[in-house]
Formats: structure tokens, C-alpha cells, sequence
């Protein structure tokens, strides 16, 4: 089968958290397909202690010596102003940004009855108010361009839940929220935001992973979904699911559900009709909040 060869020449490409892992191999394709990079990493433990811009220097001196064009920042992705001074660094240096991907992320896993909230607020600060306040720093860059493409990287654990993991989960679903809503206002303005929600082997699962699995779930399987993710023929809201050579979408959607009339709303019918309450048959995507109401709304009109 032949394939148009995904060039990403002339644009500009923002990674967080590309010291390593995952950031390090889209750092990597990116420029391997004619972007320049900005490698972003604060170079600190799994935890998202300490910090050194080795890392990153790292990645940019194998793009270099690739023939490719990059640039390292250590900018914290909490810190306000050092993100803002990496983007005014980036259109300095290469005059635009075209793309962001926001990968940074920490983990301090514990049972919720065992957590502290510190750990709480350290994971959320990292994974969800961080994405944003690298979104909100090339936003009206991308919007005067005219063109942006942002992924953010969710997970299974956002979506589905896993042990140990509130903190986690959480901002990684807030991570879904917050692209539903920008893909919206984005949207006039050729700028697509999508979510990746990968399964990988990394420095962040190592230790979680038996060594079978982490061969299976091979970093580089997730790089080509991220590629597509950042091109021109990227969606807009949508969430690619990727782990081990397996592309799927996840989609939240909506039950047909039924309409009580105003004298039975009570708990003990929501509790007799929850069969057909939750019966998915015929559930489908709601595409936002005011189309979710204007579903309700039809569906008392109609009864």
C-alpha cells in the first residue's frame, strides 16, 4: 500500500518531558520528518523531585547529529514564567510554533486511604494544571497563525480507573476534559487537540511491569500515534488509544435512556428503571454540554 510520507518541514514542534521515554522518541521522529524541536525536560526522579537540564541537552544533540534542528529548556511545566519565556524562545529561534505535546508527567502512587495530599496536589499541579499552562502559552500564538495541533496525553487509568492511582487518574481525566472544551473554542482556528492514551514500557512504568510486558509494550509503538496526531490529517477531540501495535479510540457516550413523568421522579423508580436506564443499545457520543441538554430536552418533548 502506498503512503503520502507525513512531512513536517517548515513547523515547529514544543515536547514536554522529552528528556526520555516516550517525549524522546516523538522528539526524535519529529525531526526526523523536518521539524525543528524544542526538547523540554526538567530532568528530575519519577516523583518529579530534583531537576538537570542533562536530558534534554541529550535528545538535542542526537537530533543534531541526525542533521536535524533542536533547541534544549528545562522549563518546569508548573512554573508560569518559565514557560512562557520557552515559548518566546521557541518563536525566536525558529519564528513559529505548529505543534505542542504535552508529556510531562510524575507519579506517586498509593492507595487513596494512604495518600497525602500533597501527593494529590503534586501529581494534579504536574499532568493537568502543567498541560495547561503550556496550552495557554502557545494558544494565541497558534490562533494568529491560524493552525496548532496539541495532543495531550491521558491514560487507561484516566478513563477506566486503576488501584493506586487517584491522583493519577484524575488529572489524566481532567487531561480529557479540558480537550473536549479547547477542541471546541480551537476549532475556527485550525487548531485540532486530541488525547493519547498510551500503554508503554518507560522509566514511569519500570517498576510496575514484569520484563515480558515492557518488551511487549515497546515505547515506539506509541510514536506513530502521536505522529498522526500532530499532522495535518489529525482529528479534533478525539481519544487514540495505543499499546503494542494496537490502535482503538475511546469515546465517552450517552444512553437512550427514559423520561419519567413529573409524578414518578422519585429514587425508587430511577432504581426500577436503571435496566433501562443503563441499557446501551443505541448509545451515542454527545458532542458537547449543550448538545447533551438539547438530547434531554427532545427526549421530555417526545414523551
Amino acid at each position: 500500500m502506498t503512503q503520502d510520507t507525513m512531512n513536517f518541514a517548515g513547523q515547529v514542534a514544543i515536547i514536554t518531558g522529552a528528556g526520555g521515554g516516550l517525549g524522546r522518541l516523538y522528539a526524535l521522529d519529529l525531526a526526523a520528518r523536518g521539524a525543528a524541536v524544542v526538547v523540554n525536560d526538567l530532568g528530575g526522579a519519577v516523583d518529579g523531585s530534583g531537576s538537570s537540564a542533562t536530558a534534554a541537552e541529550a535528545v538535542v544533540e542526537e537530533i543534531v547529529a541526525a542533521g536535524g534542528k533542536a533547541i534544549a529548556n528545562a522549563a518546569d511545566v508548573t512554573d508560569e514564567a518559565a514557560v512562557n519565556a520557552m515559548i518566546a524562545e521557541a518563536v525566536e529561534a525558529f519564528g513559529r510554533v505548529d505543534i505542542l505535546i504535552n508529556n510531562a508527567g510524575i507519579l506517586r502512587d498509593k492507595s487513596f486511604a494512604k495518600m497525602e495530599m500533597s501527593s494529590w496536589n503534586k501529581v494534579v499541579e504536574v499532568h493537568l494544571t502543567g498541560a495547561a499552562i503550556c496550552t495557554k502559552a502557545v494558544w494565541n500564538v497558534m490562533k494568529e497563525q491560524g493552525y496548532g495541533r496539541i495532543v495531550m496525553t491521558t491514560s487507561p487509568s484516566g478513563i477506566y480507573g486503576n488501584f493506586g492511582q487517584a491522583n493519577y487518574g484524575a488529572a489524566k481525566a481532567g487531561l480529557w476534559g479540558m480537550m473536549n472544551t479547547l477542541g471546541i473554542e480551537g476549532a475556527k482556528n485550525n487548531i485540532h487537540i486530541n488525547c493519547i492514551a498510551p500503554s508503554a514500557g518507560t522509566r514511569m512504568t519500570e517498576s510496575i511491569m514484569d520484563a515480558g510486558t515492557l518488551k511487549m509494550l515497546a515505547p515506539e509503538n506509541i510514536t506513530p500515534a502521536v505522529v498522526f496526531l500532530c499532522s495535518d490529517a489529525a482529528p479534533n477531540r478525539k481519544v487514540l488509544v495505543a499499546a503494542a501495535g494496537t490502535y482503538t479510540m475511546a469515546e465517552m457516550v450517552e444512553t437512550q435512556g427514559i423520561h419519567l413523568p413529573e409524578a414518578d421522579r422519585t429514587p425508587e423508580a430511577i432504581a426500577a428503571n436503571w435496566g433501562k436506564i443503563s441499557d446501551r443499545t443505541d448509545a451515542v457520543p454527545v458532542n458537547s454540554a449543550m448538545e447533551g441538554v438539547a438530547k434531554l430536552v427532545k427526549a421530555m418533548a417526545n414523551a
